[in-house]
C-alpha cells in the first residue's frame, strides 16, 4: 500500500476560494475514480494558504491507472480550467509515501 500526499501553495486568502471550487468540480469526480481518500486539509498553524490531500492505493501502478483514467474525464478537465483561471496554486508538491509496519493503514476500495 502506498499514499500519495499533494500538497499546493496558494497565493495568499485563496484557501477558502480554492476550497470552494474543489468541493463544486472537483470533490465528486475525484473521489469517485480515485477510490481511497484519506483526508483532504489546510493549515490552521504553520505554513499557511496550503491544501493537503493524501490518497490511498494498493500499488504505484493501480496509483497511476486511476489518475490517468481521471484526466480523461470532462467533469476533472473542468475542474482543472476552473482552477487555472482562478490562478490560486502558486506550488504543487506530490509524495509517494509508503508505511512503516507498524503504522495503521486507512482501507481502500
Amino acid at each position: 500500500m502506498i499514499i500519495e500526499k499533494r500538497t499546493y501553495t496558494l497565493r495568499p486568502g485563496g484557501t477558502a476560494q480554492y476550497m470552494e471550487i474543489y468541493q463544486k468540480f472537483g470533490l465528486r469526480v475525484q473521489t469517485k475514480i480515485l477510490g481511497g481518500l484519506v483526508g483532504w486539509y489546510h493549515p490552521e498553524v504553520g505554513e499557511l494558504n496550503q491544501i493537503v490531500h493524501m490518497w490511498a492505493y494498493k500499488t504505484l501502478a493501480e496509483r497511476t491507472r486511476r489518475r490517468a483514467k481521471l484526466q480523461k474525464t470532462k467533469e476533472w478537465q473542468t475542474y482543472l480550467a476552473k482552477q487555472r483561471e482562478a490562478e490560486l496554486i502558486i506550488k504543487q508538491d506530490s509524495q509517494i509515501l509508503i508505511p512503516a509496519s507498524w503504522s495503521p493503514v486507512p482501507k481502500i476500495k
